[in-house]
């Protein structure tokens, strides 16, 4: 079931996010609901704060290329257990930010560490787009989003263009 997915500014975005404490078929069939939100978005990565869930879920499938299929991961507690001192600069986006984009700075390669859907840990070094998506969906469980990374005055015309679409939203 697609789930509506919180626009900024919204302070749920803002919070940090609670560990998960147990794999529940409840979280189960969430996570499912935010991997069929993220293909219709259309996305790479959601993290639950942005479906207004405050726990450490993410999302991601950075496949983009025709042809090749696709590679969900559903990761549960995920956090980054090294970076590299090399670093790389992505024009990033967000489901809760549409149609706003910015270069971002951040390392290149991580280690990530998860528990998947049925329990198991997991542990992956990432690069390129894969590195930047996990990083992005990581700061989501964090309360941060890709326009902290932005100078003041980016972030508030970033900030302001939301405030006009959701009051235009609102307005049907």
């Amino acid at each position: 079931m697609k789930r509506p997915i919180l626009l900024h500014p919204d302070p749920r975005l803002k919070r940090v996010a609670a560990a998960v404490p147990d794999l529940s078929d409840e979280r189960r069939l969430l996570a499912a609901d935010m991997l069929e939100t993220m293909y219709d978005a259309p996305g790479i990565g959601l993290a639950a704060p942005q479906v207004g869930v405050l726990e450490r879920l993410i999302v991601i499938d950075c496949v983009k290329e025709e042809g090749t299929a696709p590679r969900p991961l559903v990761m549960f507690n995920p956090e980054i257990v090294a970076a590299s001192d090399v670093m790389s600069v992505y024009e990033e986006g967000c489901l809760s930010i549409p149609d706003q984009y910015a270069d971002v700075t951040r390392p290149s390669e991580v280690t990530v560490r998860w528990i998947d859907l049925d329990g198991n840990e997991h542990s992956e070094d990432m690069d390129g787009l894969w590195a930047t998506c996990v990083q992005h969906e990581i700061d989501h469980l964090e309360g941060k989003l890709f326009i902290d990374y932005l100078g003041p005055m980016k972030r508030q015309l970033i900030t302001r263009r939301m405030v006009k679409m959701k009051r235009e939203l609102a307005r049907g």
